[in-house]
């Protein structure tokens, strides 16, 4: 039953990968699934987690990629560029060049100092404090 029930309503409510409006106007996503707050909708915490868990496979996916000494890091630096990539999208983090190469040299402290000298510290503030921390220390702030 699940699996052609699955099948029609796919057919009769769409698939949109968008959040998009309802016939009635109210914010939905994927299979007519209703995200409106008028309405009650949104999504539920362990929905959040599967979301944010794709979301961190795939940048750390994208960093191992992009960046062939990640693994070298300990995880809390690690973590640091990964978090880093969430927020500016791994291109955007590819643009901290001279991070970058702080961090592939191991030379920690040049490059939590150099983590604060951007528009993108000036923007998150404290994020960038802790961040700028934990790439000093190895240490998970």
């Amino acid at each position: 039953m699940i699996e052609q029930l699955t099948r029609q309503l796919r057919r009769d409510e769409g698939v949109r990968a968008h959040m998009y409006y309802d016939s009635e106007g109210y914010a939905t996503i994927g299979v007519g699934r209703l995200i409106d707050p008028r309405r009650g909708g949104g999504l539920r915490d362990h929905e959040i987690d599967y979301l944010l868990a794709n979301d961190i496979e795939e940048a750390v996916a994208a960093l191992r990629d992009r960046l062939p000494w990640f693994d070298s890091l300990d995880e809390a630096r690690q973590g640091v560029l990964a978090n880093m990539a969430f927020n500016l999208g791994v291109d955007g983090l590819l643009g901290f060049r001279k991070t970058l190469a702080l961090v592939e040299r191991g030379d920690y402290e040049a490059a939590s100092v150099e983590m604060l000298d951007s528009k993108w510290a000036r923007q998150v503030g404290q994020r960038a404090r802790r961040l700028s921390e934990q790439m000093r220390t190895g240490r998970w702030v």
